[in-house]
C-alpha cells in the first residue's frame, strides 16, 4: 500500500488501524480517527469518505461500542495486518543456502477471479515471476506462502516445491530477471532521501506526523523485497541502509507517536 497523497488518505487509515485497532479489542470510535488524520491535514469529509468506502469494500466494519459509531478491521483485514506485523518490523534476510521455493499454478478460465486472488497473494509475499505460472521466492517463506495459499482456499490451483537452483545460467542475473530490482533500489532510496534527515521531533504531534507517513510509505516495501540474499543483490544494495533508517526511526518515533494519539482513542499507556 503506497503513501498518503492529498485527498487520498486511505493508507494513513489502514495505519492507524494496523497501529492502534488491536490494542482496543479490534475497534477504534469514528471520531478519534478523524481527529488524527485533521493531524496529518486530512479534513474530515475527506476522512470520513475514504472511511465509508473501506467499509463498503469490506475492509472495515461498521460497529457502535457504548453508543460510540467506530469501526474494526474486517477478519480478513485482521489476518492481512498479523502477516504484515511479520514482513514490516522483522524483515529477515534469506541466505543462498535457503533455497528457494517455487509455486507452479493453473487456474481455469471459469475460475479467473481465483487466478488474480492467487497472484495477489504471491506479489504480496514478494514472489518474483519466472513465467506465466511459475513464481519463485526465497527458500524461508515456504510456511508463510504454504498457510497463505490454505487459508485463501487456494490449494487446489498450486503446486508448492522446494529447492535449489542448480542449472543453467548465472543465478544473479535469473533474480534480476524474476524481480525489478532497478524499480525496488528506486523505492528504498526515495524512503532514504525523505527520511535519512528528518527532523527530531520535538513533541508527540511531531513525532506522531512523522511516524505514520513514514510506516505508511514503508509497509509497501517489505512485500516488494522477500530477503532476497544479497550475494545475488547488487553491491551495496540500499535496501539494507533502509531497514536500518526503518528500524532507527520506528524505535525512536513510536513511543511518542504512542503518547499523542492513545489518549485520543481512549486506551492507557
Amino acid at each position: 500500500m503506497e503513501a498518503a497523497e492529498p485527498g487520498r488518505p486511505t493508507p494513513w487509515i489502514i495505519t492507524l488501524f494496523g497501529m492502534y485497532a488491536r490494542l482496543d479489542d479490534n475497534w477504534l470510535p469514528i471520531g478519534a480517527v478523524v481527529s488524527l488524520l485533521a493531524d496529518l491535514g486530512v479534513d474530515g469529509a475527506a476522512a470520513r469518505s475514504s472511511i465509508s468506502r473501506l467499509k463498503r469494500r469490506g475492509i472495515l466494519i461498521g460497529e457502535k461500542r457504548a453508543g460510540i459509531a467506530g469501526y474494526s478491521p474486517a477478519g480478513p483485514t485482521l489476518r492481512l495486518l498479523a502477516e504484515g506485523d511479520v514482513r514490516i518490523f522483522q524483515h529477515d534476510r534469506a541466505g543462498t543456502g535457503d533455497g528457494w521455493v517455487v509455486v507452479v499454478f493453473s487456474v481455469p478460465e471459469s475460475d479467473r477471479e481465483k487466478r488474480h486472488e492467487l497472484r495477489t497473494t504471491l506479489t504480496r509475499l514478494g514472489f518474483g515471476t519466472v513465467t506465466a505460472g511459475v513464481w519463485v521466492a526465497p527458500g524461508h517463506l515456504l510456511e508463510p506462502v504454504r498457510e497463505a495459499i490454505e487459508r485463501r482456499g487456494l490449494s487446489a490451483y498450486v503446486d508448492v516445491f522446494s529447492g535449489h537452483h542448480l542449472a543453467f545460467g548465472d543465478l544473479t542475473a535469473k533474480v534480476r530477471q524474476w524481480w525489478n530490482l532497478a524499480e525496488l533500489a528506486a523505492l528504498y532510496d526515495e524512503f532514504l532521501q525523505r527520511y535519512d534527515s528528518v527532523p527530531a521531533a520535538e513533541t508527540p504531534l511531531d513525532a506522531f506526523r512523522t511516524y505514520v507517513p513514514m510506516l505508511t510509505q514503508w509497509r509497501r516495501l517489505p512485500y516488494r523485497d522477500p530477503g532476497l540474499p544479497l550475494d545475488l543483490l547488487p553491491p551495496g544494495w540500499n535496501g539494507v541502509a533502509a531497514g536500518r533508517l526503518f528500524d532507527s526511526l520506528h524505535k525512536d518515533l513510536r513511543p511518542a507517536a504512542d503518547e499523542h494519539a492513545l489518549p485520543l482513542i481512549g486506551v492507557r499507556q
